[in-house]
């Protein structure tokens, strides 16, 4: 794989992880997944009697560059933050909640806690942008470090140094370029050092009060929507609350589209172009989220998508570098109106559609044991050969049913 040059909007010095991690990107290793095709035809079943797990199978072939790949060490990473529109009341909840969530996450008791665990995942938690303390964390503590039962000597909970809380999108910008920039390098930073340690897949997820607001706003502005697409009710608001939540998301639009124009300058590439979409709605954990794809494409490693929010992340990264598409797994789709539009301009089909809208990476953590279990039937199921089991209907008689084994 051969290194690409750096974007001339980024400064290598001041984003190495994210510089780096852009010029890393392989394509998809076709040849593993031919080797993985080729297996599947020698397992002791019929042909695509597995159905989609087979094309998953594929596809983290292609992924890893292996052609019978496992996940056994995966990382589940929630980013948190807060979003000043959050104060217009585009929300069920009041932004207090995203820091005493994050609490939740990091004692056992919230849905993540016991589903990274069903999944034998570790889950690791970033501070993004919250404005507020976390309820019970000692004053000025960096990172909790895992306890010796964690499957990886990473942290579970670590504080973005670039991090700060969106201001109101309703008003004027989210962050800065910089900020944005800053964001994403730390994201890519934390991905790479995730596959250092031996983690073999990323499922991503957040937590944010008033962060659907932008996902819907980031989804209009990348698939070029009106906002009635793609605002819905989040965490439930009433129909005053959706009709103040359309109204920010469509301030905040009209501000990014506003800048087009210079999008068509020859000095102008889609990492600009994605830098002012971003900048303009979007929320740190979505930035944060971003960089960690893209970190992790570099490294090979599968990015199981959960809901809405990691889902207008992805458009962000893929908008950045293309290439990151091919690294991404949709684990469900959500009962939000643009979560099903942003997969679709994806090219992603849902793994599970269980009418989910919880967020935190639930849905991403539900796909891991699916992923697991289709990756190790590929792996560890008998061929054909080893069993000693005769292929084809001559085997079984002329009599025997069109598609017995």
């Amino acid at each position: 794989m051969t290194d690409r040059a750096p974007l001339p909007c980024l400064d290598a010095v001041q984003h190495p992880a994210l510089v780096r991690s852009l010029a890393r990107i392989a394509l998809p290793d076709g040849n593993a997944a031919q080797a993985a095709a080729d297996r599947q035809t020698e397992l002791t079943k019929p042909p695509r009697s597995l159905g989609r797990l087979e094309s998953l199978v594929l596809h983290w072939a292609s992924i890893t560059g292996n052609p019978r790949p496992r996940v056994q060490r995966p990382l589940v990473l929630v980013a948190a933050a807060d979003h000043g529109v959050a104060a217009r009341g585009v929300s069920a909840f009041p932004q207090s909640v995203t820091a005493q969530m994050v609490a939740n996450f990091l004692s056992g008791g919230a849905a993540i806690s016991i589903l990274a665990a069903r999944a034998r995942a570790h889950l690791c938690v970033v501070d993004a942008g919250l404005a507020a303390p976390v309820p019970g964390m000692a004053p000025g503590t960096v990172e909790l470090r895992a306890g010796a039962e964690s499957p990886l000597p990473l942290p579970r909970f670590l504080r973005a140094v670039s991090g700060r809380p969106a201001a109101d999108i309703s008003a004027g910008p989210a962050f800065t370029r910089n900020e944005a920039l800053g964001l994403l390098n730390e994201g890519a930073s934390l991905a790479a050092r995730s596959a250092a340690a031996g983690a073999d897949a990323l499922a991503l997820g957040e937590m944010g009060i008033g962060n659907s607001t932008s996902a819907a706003a980031l989804t209009a502005l990348f698939l070029e929507l009106d906002p009635l697409n793609t605002v819905g009710l989040g965490s439930g608001v009433d129909a005053e609350g959706l009709a103040r939540k359309r109204a920010a998301v469509d301030a905040a639009i009209q501000r990014a589209r506003s800048r087009a124009a210079t999008w068509n300058t020859p000095q102008s590439t889609p990492m600009d172009r994605a830098l002012d979409m971003v900048t303009e709605a979007g929320g740190a954990e979505i930035l944060f989220l971003a960089g960690a794809m893209i970190g992790g494409a570099a490294s090979r490693l599968g990015l199981v998508l959960d809901g809405y929010i990691s889902t207008a992340a992805a458009l962000v990264a893929c908008a950045m570098e293309p290439r990151v598409a091919h690294y991404l797994v949709a684990s469900h789709v959500s009962r939000e109106p643009g979560h099903r539009l942003a997969l679709k301009h994806l090219k992603l089909a849902p793994l599970l559609d269980l009418d989910l809208c919880l967020g935190e990476a639930s849905g991403a953590a539900l796909a891991l044991p699916l992923i697991g279990s289709a990756l190790e039937l590929h792996d560890r199921m008998a061929t054909f050969e080893s069993a000693a089991v005769a292929t084809g209907r001559a085997a079984l008689g002329t009599s025997a049913p069109s598609g017995a084994p």
